[in-house]
């Protein structure tokens, strides 16, 4: 049987276990929560310093203490922050780990302090600045029963449980956030498996795509050594889920789990599969960042500028806008007389919605001073998590763009990517765009989590009497042109792109 050592995230101690650990406990598994110093109601700190040092300490006693004769498989399990204190951990004590289990968190970098996976960004920046002033003592005091949404997504918690998460919750010591997390490489030989709560925004299917992407950082989740689970909760699944967290953490110490595709292994990624749409092989014109596809036609002419979505890591080859799908909407457009346009935007990172946002309004302003296109008649048609970009156009939509259009887009931020403040949540902005026409391209089968971001904005669009037509294509998932039926997939294609040409070739101004 197996020994489970279990680690709990931010402000949490190991109350948060009981339901899952009786569980594994029933099937004949000895499980230890690790109480953490200064966080922990068990373990109060003996002096003011604490740090991640202190932490990795406290898991590496515990698996000190689990007798080596028995022969029982040690499995660590690190939830939110704890995942840094379990790695921490298990490079200092490799050879005594059968596993590692990341349950709804990211993967700690050597000398990258848990600072970094802190999702609220506004929040990240002041800590940032406050360990660049030096300044790593003293507490990060808890959220209160209504902020808990900053740390993760709270689906499936009962309420019952969210009172007393917040009851029992203590303040976090800065320097387990501050201090960077040291590894000698040791680790990196250890099996392990992710748990992701779906609830939380990222399933297996969407890791894969980013795998697919080719960022290098990405490659080693493809090793046969690891593993993926999903939970559709939300980030919590010790309360919302425990039954089910606890088969998925006997399965993992098991060895069992879905395993991700390396890069070039059987047919391509979806993001280079062919455009379901027979395009003329028209050439490009490259600018700078941007790339237009200028019809055989007298001009200026409408363009129509295609921004992709993201994050897409910065060593992602090729970029974007030499993907088949976005090269396919950009040669369509031109086939229907328009200038189509594609860009590279630098969304690499969550954090980088505000640069994003700059490059895409440099790039349009590009395209509005070539001397091929019709300033005055510009279409942007946004995709996948490049819709939260929509939401600038759509609080005070200029009088030169004649449409909006959207494929498959995120229309709010999602649970974990920590996004405050009011700009980049389109949902919200549609209820400003006025007479803009907006055309939605909805996957009936999207993901959840972004589904419900979709139905926010249509509803706020109903309420604010925006102009919004949607174009569903009931079979479709998420990024549908390279990956269902091109059947079905066609006239949705040639519907959406036909009703943004019919608005930028129409005579009336948005103005007028």
């Amino acid at each position: 049987m197996t020994v489970f050592i279990v680690v709990a995230g931010v402000f949490t101690g190991t109350h948060v276990w009981q339901e899952t650990a009786a569980r594994l406990a029933a099937t004949g598994s000895e499980v230890h929560p690790v109480p953490l110093t200064g966080v922990d109601a068990q373990r109060p700190a003996a002096s003011a310093r604490v740090d991640l040092e202190t932490h990795i300490a406290d898991v590496t006693a515990v698996i000190d203490a689990v007798d080596e004769a028995s022969g029982r498989d040690i499995v660590l399990v690190g939830h939110d922050y704890g995942i840094h204190p379990v790695v921490g951990a298990a490079d200092r004590r490799p050879q005594r780990v059968a596993r590692v289990v990341y349950l709804d968190c990211g993967m700690p970098q050597n000398g990258v302090p848990a600072l970094a996976a802190v999702p609220d960004q506004a929040l990240r920046a002041q800590l940032a600045e406050l360990a660049q002033r030096g300044e790593v003592e003293g507490e990060l005091a808890p959220p209160g029963r209504d902020e808990w949404q900053r740390w993760g997504s709270t689906a499936g918690v009962a309420d019952a449980a969210l009172d007393r998460l917040t009851a029992l919750a203590a303040p976090q010591p800065m320097g387990t956030l501050l201090q960077p997390l040291r590894l000698t490489g040791a680790v990196a030989a250890v099996p392990t498996t992710g748990v992701l709560c779906t609830g939380n925004g990222v399933g297996i299917d969407l890791l894969q795509q980013l795998v697919d992407l080719g960022d290098p950082a990405l490659a080693p989740l493809t090793d046969p050594q690891v593993t993926f689970f999903e939970l559709p909760t939300g980030h919590w699944p010790m309360l919302s889920r425990p039954a089910e967290l606890a088969d998925v953490l006997l399965r993992a110490a098991a060895g069992e789990g879905r395993r991700l595709r390396p890069v070039g292994a059987g047919e391509p990624p979806a993001h280079l599969r062919p455009f379901p749409l027979d395009v003329p092989e028209l050439p490009r014109d490259r600018r700078g960042h941007v790339d237009l596809y200028v019809p055989d036609a007298e001009g200026p002419r409408p363009a129509v500028v295609i921004v992709h979505g993201g994050p897409v890591p910065a060593g992602a080859r090729p970029t974007p806008r030499d993907w088949p799908t976005l090269m396919g909407y950009a040669r369509l457009a031109a086939a229907e007389g328009m200038v189509g346009v594609t860009l590279d935007h630098r969304l690499h990172d969550i954090a980088d919605y505000e640069r994003a946002a700059a490059d895409v309004t440099a790039a349009v302003e590009l395209v509005r001073a070539d001397p091929r296109v019709d300033a005055d008649r510009i279409a942007l048609w946004f995709f996948s998590g490049g819709g939260l970009l929509t939401a600038d156009w759509l609080t005070k939509p200029p009088t030169w763009l004649r449409c909006l259009a959207a494929s498959y887009p995120v229309l709010a931020p999602l649970p974990n990517w920590g996004l405050t403040g009011d700009r980049f949540h389109p949902a919200q902005a549609v209820a400003h765009a006025g007479a803009l026409p907006v055309v939605l391209l909805r996957a009936g089968r999207e993901t959840p989590e972004i589904a419900a971001t979709v139905e926010a904005f249509v509803s706020a669009a109903a309420a604010s009497g925006a102009n919004l037509e949607l174009v569903d294509v009931p079979n479709g998932h998420h990024g549908f042109e390279t990956l269902d039926d091109p059947e079905e997939i066609r006239p949705a294609l040639r519907r959406a792109m036909r009703s943004v040409v019919t608005h930028l070739t129409h005579l009336t101004h948005l103005a007028g």
